[in-house]
C-alpha cells in the first residue's frame, strides 16, 4: 500500500469511528450507577415507590441504582439538583408531580422552572389524600370536624408549605369554612409522626403512606379525596360525598430527568419504568397500600404538569400561600 493509499485508509477509519461515536455511545448507557432523588425525608410516598422500583430497575439495566433523600425547601433543594444535574440519565427524580406543578405558584423566586428545566420520564401512581385526625378528635366526619374547628384550636400538618396536601388542606377550608392553623414539616413522615402523638390533630396526606396507621388505629379517617370511594376503605366516605363538591386531589407520584437528556435515554427509561410499575409483583404491593399504578408518556406526562400547574395556581391565589 503507498502512502497514499495508506492517508485515504486512515481517513475512513477516522470517519468511521466518528460516526459511530454517538450510536456507541448511546447502546453504552448505563454505564455507571443511577441514582434515584428523592426530594423529601424518608418514609414518605415518593420515598416507598422509589425503594419499590430501585431493584427491578437495577436489574432490568444491568447496573446499581441508588435512592438518596435530598429534603429541604419544600422539595426544592433535591429538585434543584436534577435540574442542574448532567442530562445523561444517571440522575432521576422522582416526586409528587402535583406538588412540583403548585411550586412556581407558591414561590415568588426559583432557582429552576420545572416545566423548561424538567422532562417527564413517565407517571408512576396516583394515591390519594387522607384526612384523617387523631383518635382523640371527637369527629368521626368532615362535617363535625368542621364544626369543631370553629369553637377548638386545631393544628393541621402539613408535610410542607406550598406541598400539594397543603394546598388541598386549603380548598377543605375554603369551601368548608373550617378554621385551622398550618404546622409545616420538612416531610409527611413527621407530620404523620406528630399527628399520632397528638401533637398536631388534623392532616392530609397521600393515602399510601398514611394507610398503615390508619389501618392499625393510630389515626382515625374522616374523608378520601378521590372522586369514587377507594376500595380498601369502602365505608369511608369521599370528602366530595360530604359537601364538597367535585373535590379530589392526591399524591402523583413521578419520574423527571434534566430536560436536555436524550430521547433514546428517556424512552429507554420510560419504557423500562412503565414495565416495572406495571408488573403484578410491584402492582400489587403499592394496591394494597393504597396507591393505584398510573402511567403515562412523556407527552402525556407534560400535558398533565401543564394541567395540574394551571388547576391549584387558583387555589393558591385564593389561599393567599407564597414564599420567597
Amino acid at each position: 500500500m503507498n502512502k497514499r493509499q495508506t492517508l485515504i485508509a486512515a481517513a475512513a477509519t477516522l470517519l468511521a469511528t466518528a460516526l459511530a461515536g454517538p450510536a456507541a455511545h448511546a447502546q453504552a448507557w448505563p454505564s455507571k450507577p443511577i441514582r434515584i432523588v428523592v426530594p423529601y425525608t424518608p418514609g414518605g410516598s415518593s420515598d416507598i415507590i422509589a425503594r419499590a422500583i430501585s431493584g427491578p430497575l437495577a436489574e432490568a439495566l444491568k447496573t446499581t441504582v441508588v435512592v438518596e433523600n435530598k429534603p429541604g425547601a419544600n422539595g426544592n433543594t433535591g429538585t434543584d439538583l436534577v435540574a442542574k444535574s448532567p442530562a445523561d440519565g444517571y440522575t432521576i427524580l422522582l416526586c409528587d408531580v402535583g406538588a412540583l406543578a403548585i411550586t412556581p405558584s407558591v414561590y415568588t423566586k426559583l432557582p429552576f422552572e420545572p416545566s423548561k428545566d424538567l422532562k417527564g420520564v413517565t407517571m408512576l401512581a396516583y394515591s390519594p389524600h387522607m384526612l384523617v385526625v387523631h383518635p382523640s378528635v371527637p369527629a368521626n366526619n368532615l362535617q363535625e370536624l368542621v364544626a369543631l374547628s370553629k369553637t377548638t384550636k386545631l393544628n393541621f400538618a402539613v408535610t410542607a408549605i406550598g406541598s400539594a396536601p397543603h394546598v388541598a388542606g386549603v380548598a377543605v377550608e375554603k369551601a368548608t369554612g373550617a378554621k385551622w392553623e398550618y404546622i409545616p414539616y420538612k416531610g409527611g413522615s413527621q407530620a404523620i409522626t406528630d399527628t399520632i402523638a397528638g401533637q398536631t390533630q388534623v392532616l392530609m396526606n397521600g393515602m399510601l403512606a398514611t394507610l398503615p396507621f390508619v389501618q392499625s388505629g393510630k389515626l382515625k379517617v374522616l374523608g378520601i379525596s378521590k372522586a369514587t370511594r377507594m376500595p380498601l376503605l369502602a365505608n369511608v366516605p369521599t370528602i366530595a360525598e360530604q359537601g364538597v363538591k367535585g373535590f379530589e386531589s392526591g399524591t402523583w407520584q413521578g419520574a423527571l430527568v434534566p430536560a436536555a437528556t436524550p430521547p433514546a435515554v428517556l424512552a429507554r427509561l420510560s419504557a423500562e419504568l412503565t414495565k416495572i410499575i406495571r408488573s403484578p409483583e410491584v402492582r400489587s404491593r403499592l394496591t394494597a397500600q393504597g396507591a393505584e399504578v398510573n402511567t403515562m408518556s412523556p407527552t402525556e406526562f407534560s400535558s398533565f404538569f401543564e394541567a395540574e400547574r394551571k388547576r391549584w395556581a387558583g387555589v393558591v391565589a385564593q389561599g393567599g400561600i407564597k414564599l420567597d
